[in-house]
């Protein structure tokens, strides 16, 4: 399969880790977006090795997983990734709020230093979807 299902989307808007594996790099948990165009969108700073890997190849698969404690399901989406210098304070902002508290300070702070930085939006574009749901 090449797209996200209604189901995937569900799963995937819950504050959920994500690994993130580029060409060439190692997995990273990272926080994600599933987008309503069926794409994957995270931020990161330009300079981060993750995005200089995908300028260099612009591959990228992201696994999902269930927590601990919940029926055993996942989500990998793998396809090209872009890098797209707008919107990115956005997404970390909303990302922020869903898997922070922002009423407490010093995760306030936290994102307030984010958005302070230059960061870029890296965007997974589907090519192949899989999942597995007990």
């Amino acid at each position: 399969m090449t797209a996200l299902t209604s189901d995937d989307l569900e799963f995937l808007r819950r504050p959920l880790h994500g690994f993130l594996t580029v060409a060439g790099g190692q997995p990273r948990p990272v926080w994600f977006e599933a987008a309503g165009d069926g794409t994957i969108q995270l931020f990161s700073e330009p300079g981060a090795p993750k995005v200089r890997r995908v300028r260099r190849d612009p591959r990228a698969s992201i696994v999902v997983a269930a927590p601990v404690g919940e029926r055993e399901r996942w989500v990998s989406v793998a396809g090209r990734v872009s890098i797209e210098p707008d919107g990115a304070h956005e997404l970390a902002a909303r990302l922020a709020a869903r898997y922070w508290d922002l009423g407490d300070p010093a995760r306030a702070a936290d994102l307030e230093a984010i958005l302070k930085t230059d960061q870029v939006r890296l965007v997974i574009h589907p090519e192949t979807v899989r999942r597995y749901a007990y």
